[in-house]
């Protein structure tokens, strides 16, 4: 993911009662992705958010806090019957994965020591960034929810121990009330953070109305992604007439491009590599033998920050219908795609500025 803030729609760790009317005003404010939790509202109004999200082009997560083992599978299953896209908190990873595992929803489990209701982390931060590190092991675990405001110690140094010890996605939550908690999410290197109550309590533009508080922290979240530093994953594929295209733009890029992730085509993976033997680089298939589907996979699960297809605009037909069938998916999951070198030079500009 890119760095996203996820709005939930919730209160003191409770599903708001208004959240169905509340979620219009979040679309109309611009955003994409919202959540709720599994407590406040009855299974089949949660049900109804969730198709709303996703009718609306939104990602939908649901966060678990069940304090006892019964309740939290109860909520694993209930994500699944939601279907909603992800599965955010919860403590017991090893059986909610038991519950989830031939499911397409990503799992972000709490990792440390969960107490309480509203939530705390507690344990030294060695204890927790340990935790983090066994649970991204597990195979149908897909990121981590830390609830690094919810923590008493140094909560910046928590962060980005935590984000360093794990290769995957970390999303920070609770508490997240001001421009420079923000800012320090997007310095540690996680890749989004959950907002709720201070949302509603007006925190980022006092006296403001709920959808301008929103489009506020929107605002917040745009600028903060110049200071991110968590890697960004790219796919990057080229027809056969526009490769030496895509290798002078990679070589013009080179620079920016350290440090992140470039997902390619088996051909086009190979050149890459060769130009820029430094850059992180992993080749798929071929385009011709699947590599076009795999990076369709990579898309469907949210694990790309953007697509950049250098298209042939000459090309036969025949090549037409892998970049439609890509373009389809970029669309449906809110992915942005570049075919050119113009459009992925606004791409490098926008994820990868620094301030």
């Amino acid at each position: 993911m890119a760095f996203n803030f996820i709005l939930m729609l919730t209160e003191n760790d409770r599903t708001i009662p208004d959240a169905h009317a509340r979620l219009e005003e979040a679309l109309e404010a611009g955003a994409r992705h919202i959540g709720f939790k599994d407590v406040g509202l009855p299974l089949e109004d949660l049900r109804g958010l969730a198709q709303t999200i996703r009718a609306a082009g939104g990602r939908s997560y649901l966060e678990v806090v069940s304090l006892d083992e019964d309740s939290e599978l109860a909520s694993a299953r209930a994500a699944v019957g939601l279907d909603v896209d992800c599965l955010l908190g919860g403590t017991r990873a090893a059986a909610v994965t038991e519950v989830i595992r031939d499911h397409p929803l990503r799992y972000y489990p709490f990792p440390g020591r969960i107490t309480g209701h509203p939530s705390v982390l507690e344990g030294p931060a060695g204890d927790i960034a340990a935790s983090a590190r066994a649970l991204a092991d597990l195979e149908h675990v897909h990121g981590l929810d830390l609830l690094a405001y919810r923590f008493s110690g140094d909560v910046p140094a928590l962060m980005q121990q935590v984000a360093q010890a794990v290769a995957k996605p970390v999303i920070v939550a609770g508490s997240i009330d001001s421009k420079e908690r923000i800012s320090a999410v997007a310095q540690s290197g996680a890749q989004g953070f959950t907002v709720g109550t201070a949302a509603f309590a007006g925190a980022f533009q006092a006296g403001a109305s709920f959808t301008d508080q929103v489009r506020s922290i929107l605002a917040l979240t745009a600028s903060a992604q110049a200071l991110s530093t968590a890697p960004r994953r790219f796919a990057l594929v080229a027809h056969d007439d526009r490769k030496a295209h895509l290798r002078a733009w990679v070589l013009r890029h080179r620079t920016a491009l350290a440090g992140h992730k470039l997902i390619c085509t088996g051909g086009t993976g190979a050149l890459v590599s060769e130009a820029c033997p430094e850059l992180n680089v992993r080749r798929l298939q071929r385009g011709s033998r699947g590599g076009d589907q795999q990076l369709g996979a990579l898309v469907a699960t949210g694990e790309l920050d953007g697509v950049i297809f250098f298209a042939d605009p000459m090309a036969s037909h025949g090549y037409d219908v892998d970049l439609q069938a890509l373009t389809r998916l970029a669309i449906m999951h809110d992915i942005p795609m570049a075919l050119s070198a113009a459009a992925a030079d606004l791409m490098v500009t926008a994820f990868l500025a620094r301030n």
